[in-house]
């Protein structure tokens, strides 16, 4: 079986469905829940530089920090802007998986499916119905 970690956040229904995915294909990943073990900065530039985004492109913009921080000004350089999630991870944009195959910010949730080593095992609905996976395991979006 292939290792597989997913920074995942239960309160989003993104990341759940991302999980759902993975453990669609047969493997039970690490989780880490970023929130309260929040990734070390060498480990976050790590990730960063392993999807190939830009910093900002990671950066959550719809919660408060972003908005008290002023985090909208492009003047901000990329070492701040990590220190800003190093103090309030809140503001990592999730979920980030992590396999063999490769690393991706899974949003939307099937993203996940590039880079899953193993093929789904069933059909698979997102929690709003979207029918993502065939009764095959074929992606059908």
């Amino acid at each position: 079986m292939s290792h597989i970690t997913i920074y995942h956040n239960p309160a989003c229904g993104t990341s759940r469905n991302t999980l759902a995915l993975i453990r669609n294909s047969g493997v039970e990943p690490e989780i880490i829940l970023y929130l309260e073990t929040p990734p070390s900065r060498e480990k976050l530039v790590s990730l960063i530089a392993d999807m190939g985004i830009p910093v900002r492109a990671l950066l959550r913009t719809n919660v408060e920090p972003y908005h008290d921080l002023n985090l909208a000004q492009g003047s901000f350089t990329e070492e701040q802007i990590i220190d800003a999630m190093m103090d309030h991870p809140i503001l990592i944009n999730r979920p980030i998986v992590v396999t063999p195959l490769g690393t991706q910010l899974c949003r939307p949730s099937e993203i996940v499916l590039d880079i899953l080593p193993y093929a789904q095992q069933g059909a698979f609905s997102k929690e709003d119905g979207e029918l993502i996976v065939n009764d095959q395991g074929q992606r059908v979006k």
